[in-house]
């Protein structure tokens, strides 16, 4: 981070603003000082999906940041931030000089991908409740914080929010919520959703306890 941070220049972007857009040239990779911001992937049919959420000390970079290639997800801002901006150019002269930093950043790059594999294997693998489950999971991993003898994702999510990020319908995550209610497993209060039995979302998901560092969203 110390070599990224003699590289990089400061920006800031307003809530509701997008960094990026699918197809847009990737010259550039992000680390997020301060806010929020989401990734989404536009269908043919125009409907959006979340993929990722990214928060403060995330960085980011969708692309390959090693060759001439384009964005394929687009950032849309969703809590105003404050960036710092890595040319890849520049980071491409930083990886031949310093070989210690080379191999941190395939680290990286390898966290990222097995990330990704993480994600389509909970999608596709268990149907919706197996992705809504890993979801809440991630959630939590990412965002939970003790509440009496449960857990609180601290982000507001709507039912519709839930359902672009598994690619599912508000109704259908309507219905999947009210199964989990029932079951004890989870409620709402406030606009927060409450864990209440972590158990159970791994046993519909068939949760292999990977390092919270892959378990995110």
């Amino acid at each position: 981070m110390e070599r990224l941070a003699g590289i990089m220049y400061p920006r800031k972007i307003m809530k509701g603003s997008n960094l990026f857009w699918e197809g847009d040239k990737a010259e550039y990779i992000y680390y997020i000082k301060k806010g929020r911001l989401k990734m989404t992937k536009t269908s043919d049919e125009g409907s959006s999906f979340t993929l990722y959420l990214h928060h403060e000390g995330d960085l980011l970079g969708y692309g390959n940041v090693m060759t001439e290639s384009v964005h394929f997800l687009g950032a849309e801002v969703t809590e105003d931030c404050e960036l710092g901006v890595i040319q890849c150019k520049d980071l491409e002269v930083l990886l031949w000089q310093h070989g210690d930093f080379a191999v941190e950043f395939m680290r990286w790059q390898g966290t990222m991908h097995q990330l990704v594999q993480t994600k389509l294997r909970d999608l596709m693998m268990f149907g919706k409740p197996g992705a809504l489950c890993s979801l809440l999971i991630r959630l939590n991993n990412s965002y939970g914080e003790p509440y009496q003898a449960y857990s609180r994702i601290t982000v507001k999510l709507n039912n519709t929010e839930l359902a672009e990020m598994i690619g599912a319908t508000r109704e259908s995550v309507n219905r999947m919520l009210s199964d989990m209610k029932k079951e004890g497993a989870v409620y709402t209060e406030n606009g927060h959703l409450i864990i209440k039995d972590l158990a159970y979302l791994r046993g519909i998901c068939h949760c292999e306890n990977c390092p919270k560092h892959i378990c995110r969203v």
